[in-house]
């Protein structure tokens, strides 16, 4: 079992930056590979970006890709999201997971899920 928690949200202007942290509870955090996803209002959650286990493989949506950096701590059990060059339409709710199999880009290969930290990007 796997208890997660985010933290790190809040409003930024266009073109700015945010980090976001997602503390995991659980000796075998370190195992685990683990996953950022994001929900926007009235859109279907969408997978942002997600790391192995060992931190040597990292997978990012092409929407990303080149702005969001993800990474992991495992002596901390801590999971980040380094957010750069923020646009409007980065605005959701931001979810960590912790992978149990299938697709890394769907929603549905996670097992547990934090409860979401809000992002919002003002133009």
């Amino acid at each position: 079992q796997v208890q997660l928690v985010e933290s790190g949200g809040g409003l930024v202007q266009a073109g700015g930056s945010l980090r976001l942290s997602c503390a995991a509870s659980g000796r075998t955090f370190s195992s685990y590979t683990m996953g950022w996803f994001r929900q926007a209002p009235g859109k279907e959650r969408e997978f942002v970006a997600a790391i192995a286990w060992s931190g040597g493989s990292t997978y990012y949506a092409d929407s990303v890709k080149g702005r969001f950096t993800i990474s992991r701590d495992n002596a901390k059990n801590t999971v980040y999201l380094q957010m750069n060059s923020l646009k409007p339409e980065d605005t959701a709710v931001y979810y960590c997971a912790a992978y149990r199999k299938g697709s890394i880009y769907s929603s549905s290969g996670y097992a547990y899920w934090g409860q979401g930290t809000q992002v919002t990007v003002s133009s």
